[in-house]
């Protein structure tokens, strides 16, 4: 009788991080023309480390616009490992545009046009039928499909029923929990990681995303070991605290090459 042994090698794959350009997009919406470029800034994100993009167009277009789906797309062939993740409510005209434009992500986000910003998951037991149906469409299309959802293995199990690729932990409640350097909720961090855990025990990947940042990632990433975060807000503040001071430094010593030149006038009477 032959007896044969499969060996299955994983290698070890870090978190990848997205960074979401929403802030970048609403200050160049704030005047007219392109100034800044989000462009510009997925580059320095990419040259920097960064392994994908994400945007979040609304329907009121007031930060991402749908034409960034298609620019966003050609530039990131700079880069084949790199990855555009597209955020959003699956209405028609977004379906649209990400049928058209093939992000290599879709992550369906249950928000109302009014909405300021994410603010739950989707409740898969009253929205599966929406749900099912677009998910089906992506995977005609080939475009991986997330779904971003509450800390809770049953939805989890629903997600994978319904076809989805991915599910994206929604962390604002993790986030919130935080303080002083540490997660003051173990039984809320206790559902990330379990929600995380059913989910791989069904083949779907994971991704976070929501108010993570340099304070409360690690925490988060050590014990839910996700695929992928995406991180937009935090990222744009820290980089405004962190960067300001170069920036303010580097805007006078250019002054203080050119001294003002006082001339003394004397009155004579």
């Amino acid at each position: 009788m032959n007896v044969f042994q499969t060996f299955v090698i994983v290698a070890p794959m870090q978190p990848k991080l997205s960074v979401n350009l929403n802030k970048i997009a609403l200050i160049r919406n704030s005047r007219t023309g392109n100034f800044p470029d989000i462009l510009r800034f997925a580059r320095l994100a990419l040259e920097n480390g960064a392994h994908g993009i994400t945007i979040h167009p609304r329907p009121d277009q007031r930060h991402a616009r749908y034409e960034d789906i298609s620019q966003l797309k050609e530039l990131l062939q700079e880069w084949p490992e790199a990855e555009l993740n597209v955020e959003g409510y699956p209405d028609t005209k977004l379906l649209d545009e990400i049928l058209r434009h093939q992000p290599h992500q879709f992550t369906m986000v249950p928000d109302s046009s009014d909405q300021k910003t994410s603010d739950h998951g989707w409740d898969l037991n009253t929205q599966s039928h929406l749900v099912a149906s677009v998910l089906g469409r992506l995977k005609q299309a080939g475009i991986r499909s997330s779904l971003f959802l509450d800390p809770d293995p049953g939805q989890a199990k629903l997600a994978k029923e319904l076809g989805a690729d991915r599910i994206e932990l929604y962390t604002g409640p993790y986030a919130l929990a935080f303080v002083d350097g540490r997660p003051t909720n173990p039984d809320l961090l206790f559902k990330y990681i379990s929600t995380a855990q059913d989910a791989r025990h069904l083949c779907l990947g994971v991704n976070a995303g929501h108010d993570l940042n340099l304070k409360n990632l690690e925490w988060f990433v050590d014990k839910v070991r996700p695929d992928e975060v995406s991180i937009g807000h935090a990222l744009t503040v820290e980089a405004l605290e962190m960067g300001f001071a170069s920036v303010i430094q580097r805007y006078c010593q250019i002054l203080e090459k050119y001294p003002l030149v006082r001339i003394r006038t004397t009155k004579t009477l």
